[in-house]
């Protein structure tokens, strides 16, 4: 099923959920359905090994509840080709607050050609190759436009001619900049990261900048990934320029109370 299809049973669903909840004597919980597209004209991943290097799409969604939320991130090539994709399960430990804590999992499938014989003919087939991983998101909030963190993720490969063990960690700030008048935004997140695959490591500068209007689903977006020194093969300076889609909805179900009262 298509990604628009998933949409609009959202947004029929929320219409359902609110008319249900005010004709029941119930206690409401919310839950939240949010993503983004993005098309770009290279796709990058942190992770050298798993960059594109050509154009792309992104699809990131989350749906769940205050704590717990299921989190696909769906990428393909703009020949419709499979890049990556991430299904993630993610828990919010301390959900409110200046101090926050997230842990997750995932299962992750990368896409890679390969030349392989097919009837005694090489030929390119798209591979899929797979990882289990687990990550820890600390944040703290300074200011309403200001936030710090760090992000820790060991990720291991499962078939043959995967990365064993990869091991990365960053340090990142999120500045909410206000520029020109109040009607835009102007995001920047500046991280620097380690990451050692099978014993090879390296350093490396990472920024994301993100320009929009507010109540406006579309924005620009800009990814700039500087290697200091690595033993890991890539290039050493690689950056992009997208545009992105966003949505939010609040999804109100009701909880029907049991019992007489």
């Amino acid at each position: 099923m298509h990604i628009k299809h998933w949409f609009w049973i959202s947004l029929f669903s929320t219409g359902s959920f609110s008319a249900f909840s005010q004709t029941n004597d119930s206690t409401k919980k919310l839950y939240h359905f949010s993503g983004s597209a993005t098309v770009t004209n290279n796709g990058i991943s942190l992770v050298p090994n798993f960059s594109l290097n050509r154009p792309a799409a992104i699809f990131l969604l989350s749906y769940g509840g205050k704590r717990f939320s299921i989190d696909p991130d769906i990428r393909f090539s703009l020949d419709a080709k499979p890049w990556i994709m991430l299904f993630w399960a993610r828990y919010q430990m301390i959900p409110e607050g200046k101090f926050q804590l997230r842990a997750g999992a995932h299962l992750g499938l990368n896409f890679q050609i390969s030349n392989l014989p097919v009837n005694g003919t090489p030929t390119e087939l798209n591979v899929v190759r797979r990882y289990l991983g687990t990550e820890l998101v600390p944040l703290y909030r300074i200011s309403p436009r200001m936030r710090v963190g760090a992000y820790y993720l060991y990720a291991r490969g499962l078939d043959p001619g995967t990365v064993g063990n990869t091991q990365f960690v960053s340090l990142q700030t999120n500045l909410n900049l206000m520029s020109l008048t109040k009607r835009f935004y102007l995001n920047v997140t500046p991280q620097l990261y380690y990451l050692n695959q099978d014993g090879l490591s390296g350093e490396y500068l990472n920024v994301n900048i993100q320009m929009g209007m507010h109540r406006f689903p579309l924005s620009l977006s800009s990814t700039l990934n500087q290697k200091w020194h690595s033993q890991i093969a890539g290039k050493g300076l690689i950056w992009n320029f997208s545009i992105v889609y966003t949505f939010n909805q609040i999804l109100t179900i009701p909880s029907v109370r049991g019992g007489t009262e």
